[in-house]
């Protein structure tokens, strides 16, 4: 036990982890695939140099399917590892630290996934995997976790409606997405919460952790054979089920929108902006480039030049596309004081302006470019990260090259690409903005 442990530390410490794997130092790693038996798509990396492996399986079963029941993705999803076959909450923590495992489980509105990071000694990654199995093909979903999680579900809402930066960001996905699956909120309401059953719990997991709703990454010590018998082990007690029906495309927003939304905080919480693109659009990289050097950037960025140097309206002020199965959103946030919010919002708009109008300097695209490719190896640098990386490429259906020409294809972004993207991308006077703060000096401009 101390033994496995101590290797465990070691495999995953920041000096061994960190440090760039051989087979990136230049390029992306080997990415292969393929398909189970019963319908599961796999990518798998061999990562021969630390005796560990991480497997992350994703499912389209994200809150953008929860339909009339906001929540349910989320309270499936959490509810796997309260107990699977003959084990409790409890069994199955204590047999994963008896051979330093570590679990995890989560969800999104596109997707939702269980993770394991194991060694590959044959007794600790044999306890380790045959745990991981039976949460996924046996969850017991039993009344009493339901209800624990639940009741704690309940509790963060309640916590989140004393926070005006949460309070902000599910009124701003509200009409920003409108009737699209997009904006249920993934955390589910006080009424809908109350409302979900355990066979609304079962019937989730059914329907949409199959095989064929499936995505197993993998990366670590273990050769083509072992990689096909692990993701083999995994999916075997699965139905092999249909893949998740397509979700809607999301709908133009047609005009500007304000929503001023009183809250008793001496700053306001201000979000602006619009649908912007899904995962594998052809203006992907055009567009990170660009976002870079006008709000991604940090304190190098125009929006925090404007909006931080130059008035000192706001601490941190950013923008940023979150892409996803859908156009996701485009998004510019900053918090101010409540007597300075307007100012704010009139300078947020017009760098805004500005730079759809105008695009980037030649010297701010070179120092972006320089940014992002040369931070790019650390992005890669650990079998975390690269797992993370090929369920992303895997589950969005993006070519296998994706990392091998990452770095090519930010160097040959050009200034006239980004201006256009932006010029037809955004348009600022079908933009939504939300301002959550204290007072009528919280209005956004009509």
């Amino acid at each position: 036990m101390g033994g496995i442990n101590k290797i465990f530390r070691l495999c995953t410490s920041s000096l061994i982890c960190m440090g760039l794997l051989s087979q990136v130092a230049s390029a992306g790693p080997e990415i292969q695939s393929w398909t189970t038996s019963n319908g599961a798509r796999v990518l798998y990396v061999a990562a021969p140099d630390l005796p560990m492996v991480d497997v992350r399986v994703v499912f389209d079963a994200g809150s953008a399917r929860d339909g009339d029941s906001p929540g349910l993705a989320d309270i499936t999803n959490s509810l796997l590892n309260d107990g699977a076959g003959p084990w409790n909450a409890d069994q199955i923590a204590e047999r994963l630290e008896q051979v330093g495992a570590q679990l995890g489980l989560g969800s999104e509105r596109d997707m939702a996934w269980i993770s394991l990071r194991t060694l590959t000694e044959e007794s600790a990654f044999e306890q380790s995997l045959s745990t991981l199995t039976r949460i996924l093909d046996r969850p017991n979903f039993e009344t009493d976790d339901l209800e624990r999680t639940r009741k704690s579900m309940q509790t963060a809402l309640r916590l989140g409606e004393q926070k005006p930066g949460t309070v902000a960001s599910k009124a701003f996905y509200r009409a920003l997405f409108r009737d699209h699956p997009y904006a249920i909120p993934s955390d589910g309401t006080h009424a809908s919460l109350a409302a979900i059953t355990r066979d609304q719990v079962v019937g989730f997991y059914q329907r949409y952790y199959v095989a064929n709703n499936a995505l197993i990454a993998i990366v670590g010590a273990l050769d083509r054979a072992q990689a096909e018998n692990l993701s083999e082990r995994l999916t075997n007690g699965l139905k092999a089920g249909e893949l998740a029906p397509d979700l809607p495309k999301v709908t133009p927003l047609q005009n500007r929108e304000q929503q001023r939304l009183l809250f008793p905080s001496s700053q306001s919480h201000i979000l602006m902006g619009q649908p912007g693109m899904q995962r594998g659009d052809p203006d992907y990289f055009v567009l990170y480039v660009g976002n870079h050097i006008l709000g991604g950037s940090g304190l190098v960025s125009q929006l925090s030049k404007e909006v931080r140097e130059k008035r000192g309206l706001s601490y941190s002020v950013y923008s940023y596309f979150s892409p996803m199965r859908r156009n996701g959103p485009f998004l510019v946030g900053a918090q101010t004081q409540n007597a300075k919010a307007q100012e704010a919002i009139d300078v947020m708009r017009a760098t805004l302006r500005n730079y759809i109008e105008h695009g980037p300097t030649q010297e701010e695209l070179t120092a972006a470019k320089q940014n992002i490719t040369g931070g790019f190896p650390l992005r890669i640098a650990s079998n975390g990260k690269i797992v993370e990386y090929l369920a992303m490429i895997g589950f969005y259906g993006l070519p296998l090259d994706y990392l091998d020409v990452f770095v090519d294809r930010i160097k040959s972004v050009t200034r006239e690409q980004i201006h256009e993207a932006f010029k037809r991308r955004l348009d600022l006077d079908r933009f939504v903005t939300v301002v959550v703060g204290n007072g009528k000096t919280a209005q956004p401009e009509g």
